[in-house]
């Protein structure tokens, strides 16, 4: 049976525990967790060296993500964001082959050709995430900018988070049906509403599970699956193996029984 990439988010492990110990210590519990891939945070950077986690994550053979909270399109202004060459620099000096960002404000008048001679001179791939904000986590937006990414032939594909379009309070299957054929990396969370109202990140249920499998019909077969949800217990390498190897095998092609 085919394993499809799996992917971790370091900020599954929280926020104080990764600051705590520094994104470095978890190249190893991903690697003996079976992952192929690791997902560095920018947000979650203390006193960590570029070149080392990039080193570190060479030598156990993981793929690198640089993940930012940076926008891609600021209001008022047609060109992207200004720090995003200095955003996909320091991606290249983690080792990262993609660089995720959030949409921001996409408007008809954006620059989408700067954006792609930007693009053209750079070796770090772009993915653009659907947030949890109006103006970036919503199909509508997402939409009008990967047409225009489509016609255009930008290399750009999107970051799918499951989770965030219920900040919207849209359907991540409906967002998959319109958006499914853009996306090389898809977050995966669960979520649930607290008794004061807030929406937080959980692991998957079988329901879950389910949800996702009807998703990933809508999208490559051979995406990057990646946990951004909670990973908590007293042995992180097991409680990351079980959901490595659960990802690992989601969304396998359905074979029919042969008629005789």
């Amino acid at each position: 049976m085919h394993k499809y990439p799996v992917s971790i988010s370091l900020s599954s492990y929280g926020a104080e525990l990764v600051r705590q110990h520094t994104q470095l210590s978890f190249v190893d519990v991903l690697k003996a967790a079976g992952a192929q891939r690791i997902e560095w945070r920018e947000e979650l950077l203390t006193t960590e060296q570029p070149a080392e986690l990039a080193q570190a994550a060479a030598q156990q053979q993981l793929e690198s993500v640089f993940s930012s909270p940076l926008e891609l399109w600021v209001a008022g202004r047609a060109q992207p964001n200004a720090e995003l060459v200095s955003t996909l620099d320091r991606a290249q000096a983690f080792g990262a082959r993609w660089l995720k960002v959030s949409l921001g404000y996409f408007t008809d008048t954006n620059d989408l050709e700067s954006l792609h001679a930007l693009l053209a001179r750079h070796p770090v791939h772009l993915l653009v995430e659907n947030d949890q904000t109006l103006h970036g986590g919503r199909i509508e937006p997402m939409q009008r900018f990967f047409t225009e990414v489509e016609r255009l032939g930008l290399p750009v594909k999107m970051t799918f988070d499951i989770g965030n379009w219920q900040w919207q309070d849209q359907s991540a299957l409906t967002a998959a049906r319109l958006l499914g054929r853009h996306v090389d990396y898809l977050h995966c969370k669960a979520v649930a509403r607290r008794a004061d109202g807030k929406l937080v990140a959980q692991p998957p249920t079988a329901t879950d599970l389910h949800l996702w499998e009807q998703l990933l019909r809508h999208m490559p077969q051979s995406i990057t699956r990646a946990v951004e949800f909670p990973l908590q217990g007293d042995d992180l390498i097991d409680v990351t193996a079980q959901h490595v190897a659960t990802l690992a095998l989601l969304g396998q092609p359905r074979v029919e029984n042969a008629h005789v």
